[in-house]
């Protein structure tokens, strides 16, 4: 959510009047320009390349380069390419467009500074990564940018809004920085109320907004300082209908996110898969439901990838927003809740924590890095204590908790010496005359070298266990690549598989849940996967008289499941490459939980409402009993588990 309050206004007063913004231009996006001569990298640069050696994965609660060091992500956004207008009146007009300044959706200050100069600035924060948002519509526009939108870099004249976005990120990642790409909006409007820019398929079918994440992955897959996408900026209520978390309808982001991330997993494996929660629902008004969700839902229900160290939540934090509070300062949509900027610290601290930071809890389903990719105030100019006080409880957060962050924006505009966006960290004039939030009068910049200075874990990060949950609870949820890449395994079953680096741990009775890990992971001999239906298997004794059972054969564990409506369908099983033992003991789970009281994540709930049955972390899931007897229905009544050794 960016400073810009009157489009909250909006959010109420365009209940009854809904504004329909087309996505643009359906011709095919232009190829990249041929590559003219590059520019020298900095000495800054060569400094920060020699960094990090992409791509980026991560270890638990931390993300990691391609040598297993930590990359704490200390980000700005340069912001623009997402375009700047208000939605109505001439594009061009400063007076239509946010902070006056218009952006022609490009990266802001092309018309004022070299990318060369730009840089350097960024390379005098100390960041060492760029939020690069971009909308759907740049992506299929083919007119040239007007020569006066890169008039400090005549070289890019002539070329289309991707062309330019292709020489920003290349000029980005030959200085060294790491580049998420943003998916901000559908259309070039300024984000982010009711602009028709809500949800990952406004204006457009997620089909669509999944083929244009293919193509950008795509187009940028040979430079491995691309580390990541950020699937979508703030998804929140339209005119008519909130967004939801596990609904598996099409405003379901849980499930959307998880179909765009394994997509794109399977065209580029590298990258890091960036989901943001819900930014907002409700109808911001006094007595109706509302509030900011945020990454809250997945304490319950959390992604897995067929990537497992792949995935990066995300979430964003201002001032004059709050966890109910839409952020408008009068007229509709204000209502009494609390803004963040009237918490005490620890109020602050608490919230933060509840709503994002939890995630970072190590061992659980939901463990993942946390990036903070937009948070900011207004700076010079500005004397605000609430916010004041507010931005430096804030960064203490950050600095006291290792958080990866990256703040909006980064690049402004100043005329007659004066900031158009005081937000930003760095304004230039006309003239590429350069302001920096470290020159003097910019009240941030104590806390925001507090915040770059901050010490944080560096080096080596130690592999650790995971766990992952697996949802059948609308549909599929395979995250195996290898059985991807099959035909369907169980025709009219709802099938779940752990990723392949993961065995399956647990389930869940009468959810068609289920828990994966790859805690002591036997290593797999690469043969196929086998399907169990039937009882064959079963050669050393009943473990579960009277019930139905699924079990591996001896030397296999179960790495997948499927059901039919809730009942036990088939038992996925792989080979392990040398003997394991045999034996074991019956978990049951028919009549309460019955799980590990350590380890296993044990803190968290991976099916609320539901017993749920789970191996040790020393232990691997051999079988599945269950009975159709009592009413039972056929789901999981117990789980037989063998040790590893």
């Amino acid at each position: 959510m960016h400073r810009f309050v009157t489009r909250t206004l909006a959010m109420v007063a365009a209940l009854s009047t809904t504004l329909l913004l087309s996505q643009g231009s359906t011709v095919a996006a232009p190829l990249p320009k041929p590559a003219a001569g590059a520019a020298a990298v900095s000495g800054a640069g060569q400094q920060l390349a020699a960094s990090w050696t992409g791509p980026l994965s991560t270890r638990g609660r931390y993300i990691v380069d391609a040598n297993g060091n930590r990359f704490k992500l200390a980000s700005g956004n340069w912001e623009g390419a997402q375009g700047t207008w208000l939605g109505s009146g001439a594009v061009d007009d400063p007076a239509n467009n946010a902070h006056g300044e218009p952006s022609y959706s490009l990266p802001l200050g092309l018309d004022r500074a070299s990318m060369a100069q730009i840089l350097a600035g960024f390379h005098s924060l100390g960041i060492n990564s760029i939020r690069l948002p971009f909308s759907n519509a740049l992506i299929h526009d083919t007119t040239p940018v007007p020569d006066a939108a890169v008039t400090a870099n005549p070289q890019l004249r002539g070329d289309t809004p991707l062309q330019v976005y292709d020489a920003v990120v290349a000029a980005l990642t030959a200085e060294g920085f790491a580049v998420i790409l943003n998916n901000h909006t559908t259309t070039a409007r300024w984000c982010c109320g009711l602009d028709g820019n809500e949800r990952w398929n406004s204006g457009q079918s997620t089909a669509q907004w999944e083929s244009d994440w293919l193509f950008m992955v795509n187009r940028y897959r040979s430079d491995k300082r691309v580390v990541g996408v950020d699937l979508r900026n703030e998804v929140r209520r339209d005119t008519w209908d909130d967004p939801n978390w596990g609904w598996g309808d099409s405003h379901d982001e849980n499930a959307a996110f998880e179909e765009a991330g394994k997509q794109i997993l399977q065209a580029d494996p590298d990258l890091l898969i960036i989901m943001e929660g819900i930014n907002w629902q409700g109808i911001p008004l006094n007595g109706l439901p509302h509030g900011r969700p945020m990454l809250t839902p997945v304490q319950n229900l959390s992604n897995t990838l067929i990537e497992s160290d792949k995935l990066v939540y995300s979430e964003h934090f201002y001032a004059y927003t709050g966890p109910a509070n839409s952020g408008a300062s009068s007229g509709l949509g204000v209502t009494s809740d609390p803004r963040y900027e009237d918490f005490t610290p620890a109020q602050l601290a608490q919230a933060v924590s509840q709503e994002a930071l939890f995630v970072t809890q190590s061992g659980q389903h939901f463990t993942a890095p946390v990036w903070v990719s937009e948070f900011g105030a207004a700076g010079r100019s500005e004397s605000d204590p609430k916010e004041q006080a507010w931005f430096d409880a804030f960064t203490d957060i950050l600095a006291a908790n290792d958080t990866d962050f990256a703040i909006w924006p980064l690049v402004g505009w100043t005329q007659n010496g004066v900031p158009l966006d005081n937000w930003a960290l760095l304004d230039y004039d006309s003239s590429g005359n350069q302001l920096s939030i470290n020159d003097p009068g910019d009240w941030r910049a104590a806390d925001w070298n507090k915040l770059i200075n901050a010490p944080g874990l560096t080096g080596p990060v130690p592999l650790s266990a995971r766990w992952n949950m697996l949802n059948l609870d609308h549909a599929d949820y395979d995250t195996s690549a290898q059985m991807l890449a099959l035909p369907d395994w169980d025709s009219g079953g709802r099938k779940g598989a752990c990723p392949d680096s993961e065995r399956l741990a647990g389930l869940g009775r009468s959810d068609s849940r289920g828990l994966c890990t790859d805690s002591g992971e036997p290593a797999k001999t690469g043969a196929p996967y086998l399907a169990v239906t039937d009882e064959r298997y079963v050669t050393e004794g009943d473990w579960a008289s009277g019930y139905n059972k699924l079990q591996c054969p001896d030397d296999y564990f179960a790495v997948g499941y499927s059901v039919r409506g809730n009942a036990m369908s088939t038992l996925l099983c792989a080979p392990a490459s040398t003997a394991l033992p045999t034996g074991g003991r019956d978990v049951w789970f028919d009549h309460g939980d019955n799980r590990p009281s350590s380890g296993g994540s044990s803190a968290s709930d991976w099916a609320p409402g539901y017993y749920k049955g789970q191996c040790a972390d020393n232990e691997y899931l051999a079988g599945v009993a269950y009975t159709w007897r009592w009413n039972d229905g056929g789901v999981p009544d117990a789980l037989l588990c063998r040790p590893l050794s």
